[in-house]
């Protein structure tokens, strides 16, 4: 059986779907692996690294995939590189049905069975290829450094012969695992974190990293798998006014709040912006997605009256190293997970396989998929989410 891997051809994207210590385990499976010339390059990884590893360099995506049973990628691919896969093939990578709902038809007209990684079930025995929440990770880790390299303030308490300085504080909102590591981050930084979460069951998490988590008089608010949930308007209405005073007393703000395969919440109105000291410094890191913040741009940096929100759009490929290394693991894993004596065989009675899987024989088979491409496209979606 054949994987290929393609050179990432979005805008900014310097990851790289399979690193070579990763491709080695797929090797030992019995699988083909090949990679096109260059694939890893923005990644740091050598295509020498990858023969290295038994894997095969290809020049050109077009000679790669024509003949491909499984391609591995990290973003959704584009029109082109849908018309290169043949039918039959297997595709795992990221795929935002909410947003690239024509790639997903394209797809699934192409008889192409496509799996995407935020669909996976946020069970047990799918940890291992949970790439939003490796992926979330390194974007919380990257906010803190970006706003302390802005931050015209030391992050700790500094004592000097000329007098002490205190630490920057610094507030993260949104305690899932980009938010978790953020604190932990700007803990280590010696900063003073404060988070705040509308699921009170990360308090304990927020407080063992060294935070003060910010308890507001609101009703919990969270959703399947552990995500919060999509919340009314006159839930966040309550909840701006009751944030807004900690928000003015923070020197940096990062928010991390996010809600799977829909807009980012609005988290930060243009006055608490402007009730904030000029020099603070705020990182949205649901830029792409709306943005938590009233005022943020993605892709830009907004100054008002001196305070900087920062929207850097996909924030894990600044750290594509890392970020590929973690990513290459969690979709080997589902990719071994759908082998079987080193050919793709396809459990649809399993919990993982029938979760992910997007397209399959000509149809988009997920239902969660299907309403959220049906939604985007100004259709009525039908039924119930999936998994």
């Amino acid at each position: 059986m054949k994987v290929a891997i393609p050179k990432e051809t979005a805008q900014d994207e310097r990851r790289v779907a399979l690193v070579p210590d990763t491709a080695g385990k797929l090797i030992a499976a019995g699988l083909d692996v090949s990679v096109e010339e260059g694939a890893g390059k923005e990644a740091f990884v050598p295509d020498e690294a990858y023969k290295e590893a038994g894997v095969k360099v290809v020049k050109g995506a077009a000679v790669l995939l024509k003949d491909a049973d499984v391609v591995l990628k990290v973003q959704p691919p584009s029109a082109a590189e849908v018309d290169l896969l043949q039918k039959g093939a297997v595709l795992i990578s990221f795929l935002q049905p909410a947003t690239q709902g024509d790639i997903v038809k394209a797809l699934a007209k192409q008889g192409v069975t496509a799996f995407s990684l935020e669909l996976v079930p946020r069970i047990s025995r799918a940890q291992s290829m949970d790439a939003l929440s490796s992926q979330a990770s390194a974007a919380g880790y990257k906010a803190v450094l970006i706003a302390a390299a802005r931050l015209g303030k030391f992050f700790p308490m500094m004592m000097t012969a000329a007098g002490t300085v205190a630490p920057a504080r610094v507030l993260v909102m949104g305690a899932g695992v980009a938010g978790l590591q953020a604190i932990a981050t700007a803990r280590r930084l010696g900063a003073v974190v404060s988070a705040y979460d509308v699921r009170p069951a990360v308090k304990d998490e927020v407080k063992s990293l060294g935070a003060t988590f910010i308890e507001l008089p609101l009703e919990a608010q969270e959703g399947q798998g552990g995500y919060a949930k999509e919340q009314s308007e006159e839930f966040l209405t309550k909840q701006r006014e009751l944030i807004g005073e900690h928000v003015a007393k923070s020197d940096v703000v990062i928010t991390t709040a996010a809600i799977p395969g829909r807009r980012a919440p609005l988290l930060v109105t243009a006055a608490m912006v402007k009730g904030m000291r000029p020099g603070s410094v705020i990182v949205d890191l649901a830029a792409e997605t709306g943005g938590n913040v009233e005022l943020t741009k993605a892709g830009e940096d907004v100054d008002v009256g001196g305070i900087t929100i920062i929207g850097t759009r996909n924030v894990p490929s600044t750290m594509p190293l890392h970020a590929s290394q973690l990513y290459a693991r969690n979709v080997a894993n589902l990719l071994l997970h759908l082998v079987k004596d080193g050919a793709i065989n396809l459990d649809f009675g399993d919990e993982i396989t029938k979760g992910a899987c997007v397209t399959h024989d000509g149809e988009i088979v997920n239902e969660r998929a299907k309403q959220l491409v049906e939604a985007a496209s100004g259709a009525t979606p039908g039924g119930a989410p999936a998994g």
